[in-house]
Order: C-alpha cells, then structure tokens, then sequence
C-alpha cells in the first residue's frame, strides 16, 4: 500500500438550520476565528441549506475564505420532471466542491436506497464535485453485533461502479446512527476500529492505493472537547460535524484541533 498524506476534511453539516442571513453570520464568524495557519493545516467545508448557498458562495469568494461550499445532498439526474429537487449541475454551477450523500438522515427518515445513493455518487463525480460518502449502524444493530455487516455494505453498494482512482479522492464518512444529535459519542478506540474496517473494506473494493488515499471521516457528536482525541488516530482523516457546526466558537474549535496537540 502506497504511503499517503491525508489532509484532515473538517464538514460542518448545518441540516436543516440557519436561513441565508444566519448562514452569512456564521461564515463571517468563522472567517474571524479561522485563522490562516488552521486553513492550512486541515481542509474545511461547510453545507448549508439550499437557499443559502448562493448567499454563502457569494461571501466566500468576495473575501477570497479558504473554506470550502458543500450541500446536504442532490438528485442523480442533471434536469427533469423532479419537483423540489435539486441537480448537481446547479450545484456545480455554485461552485460547490462536496456533496454529502448517503446521510442517515437521508436514508432512515427519507427512504434512501443504496441503489438512489450509489446513482448520486455517480452523478455527483460526473459534475466534477467529491462525495462524502456516508455510511454507519442503529443502536440495534451495533448491540446484535452487526456493524461491520451493515457498514461493509453500505460501502460496497455506495461505490460500485467508481473506478479505483475516483474511489481514492473521495470522501468517507462513518457516522455511527445511535451518536447523532445524541450527545453519545463512540470511543476514540471504536471509531478507529471501523474507520480502518472502511479502509480495508475499500481497498478489497477498489485498490490498496485507493484505500490508503481515501479519506475517512467520523461523525457522531463530534465537539471540540473530543476532536483532538478522535483526529488522533491513524484511519480518522477528519469529522462530519452536526450540531457544533452551528456555533462558529465551537467550529473553529474542532477545527483547530492540530494547534491543540501536545
């Protein structure tokens, strides 16, 4: 396996939250906090609502923020009879650079089907923007000792048909179910035990190059106060953020998380 330099991928995931004047706010709060040396250090993104995204492209390039502009989520096809829909080529047209999909969101509240997320990932590459593949377990799936199960599976169905080279630049995401919005955060030691089950699930996928260049990022209650400790292992490249995203002071935190290694 090829050795590679993974740049950590901080995502804040505002889901349903923040109108456009909020959104504005928020990034401009950041952009304050945020100082050059962390921009470098780590990669950022942050996914507003649609109606934002405009809003929030607009501040980002007219104060030249190194802060990437990312969506929740979008349609496989490029145009159609899909009313509320949105297309990735708008989304590419907005100068976005990541799209999460796959979200257990999406999937548990929503009905997303590994097929629908395999189709967006397709599409998502097509318009040349990197998915952040999400994939993770229920409580009662983690209890009857099924996770590595459920996530190989997500995985494997979320990347076939993704040549190995495509594989290795995008993004992963384990977000275990029963941490989100919870408060309840797995171990460092657990989240690093699947993050490298996803990383040799991808390289039985794909490649041993993919799998080593692939970046894996954790999700799950993730806050400053157990950033350091979780981007401290080896297959962690990085974290889905929910709910502290929301707080420019608790972002920037967990964003500048290599700044408060010992």
């Amino acid at each position: 396996m090829a050795k590679v330099t993974r740049t950590p991928l901080i995502s804040g995931n505002w889901k349903m939250h923040h109108n456009h004047f909020e959104a504005i706010q928020t990034i401009q709060k950041l952009a304050y906090l945020l100082h050059k040396d962390d921009l470098e250090a780590v990669d950022v993104s942050v996914h507003p609502p649609f109606t934002d995204l405009r809003s929030v492209q607009t501040v980002l390039e007219a104060d030249d923020i190194q802060i990437a502009l990312g969506a929740q989520h979008c349609h496989f096809e490029e145009k159609g009879a899909f009313t509320g829909e949105v297309s990735p080529a708008f989304l590419a047209k907005l100068n976005v650079s990541y799209v999460i999909v796959g979200h257990s969101e999406r999937r548990e509240i929503f009905g997303e089907s590994d097929e629908l997320v395999n189709a967006k990932v397709k599409a998502i590459l097509k318009w040349g923007m990197t998915p952040i593949l999400c994939c993770g377990e229920t409580l009662d799936e983690r209890e009857a000792g099924a996770t590595e199960e459920k996530v190989a599976g997500q995985v494997r169905a979320g990347l076939a048909g993704v040549t190995a080279e495509q594989v290795g630049a995008l993004v992963i995401a384990y977000e275990p179910i029963w941490a989100i919005g919870t408060g309840r955060t797995a171990s460092a030691e657990d989240a690093q035990a699947v993050c490298a089950f996803v990383r040799a699930t991808v390289a039985d996928v794909a490649s041993a190059d993919a799998a080593a260049s692939v970046r894996i990022q954790y999700g799950g209650s993730v806050k400053p106060g157990n950033a350091v400790e979780l981007m401290s292992q080896p297959d962690i490249d990085g974290a889905l953020v929910g709910g502290a995203s929301l707080v420019a002071e608790d972002f920037a935190g967990i964003v500048q998380f290599p700044s408060q290694r010992a």
